[in-house]
């Protein structure tokens, strides 16, 4: 086996050097790519067509009932909020006969925040959940930003 080191006569099948980049499999790759998302996006964004009311605005002089908040604070302790007969403090026992009593006969059928900081316990806080759930109150939302002083 042998190798020609140095430079000498060109052969007719010397090539020389190509320093030329080859894009054709590129150009093969991207075209690929385009039909293949060319049939998935119609696939992608199938629509399903959702029947929504129409937003109306409450009559004039009509004010929406201001909502009801259960504070959690640290050591488990809860107060609930209303801004109509303002603050109660309660008991996990005590929530549902507290929570009848602020918001009246359709207590059931309203939505309830629970209020709580990064410092009361999750248990604590899974407890108050589990509390409404076994007493009927299905509407519970969170406020997960402020912290849970009962102002």
């Amino acid at each position: 086996m042998a190798a020609k080191i140095s430079g000498g006569p060109k052969s007719k099948y010397d090539l020389g050097q190509n320093n030329d980049i080859n894009v054709t499999p590129f150009v093969d790759i991207m075209l690929v790519l385009l039909i293949v998302f060319m049939v998935a996006i119609p696939v992608a964004t199938l629509a399903i067509k959702v029947d929504l009311p129409p937003a109306t605005p409450p009559p004039p002089g009509v004010h929406p009932k201001p909502p009801t908040f259960i504070s959690l604070l640290d050591g488990g302790q809860m107060i609930i909020v209303n801004p109509d007969r303002g603050q109660q403090p309660t008991s996990l026992g005590q929530l549902a006969g507290g929570l009848l009593t602020n918001l009246g006969p359709d207590a059931r059928n309203q939505s309830i925040l629970i209020r709580a900081n990064r410092t009361v316990r999750y248990g604590d806080f899974m407890a108050v959940v589990n509390q409404l759930q076994a007493d009927g109150f299905y509407k519970v939302s969170l406020i997960t930003e402020g912290n849970a002083s009962a102002t």
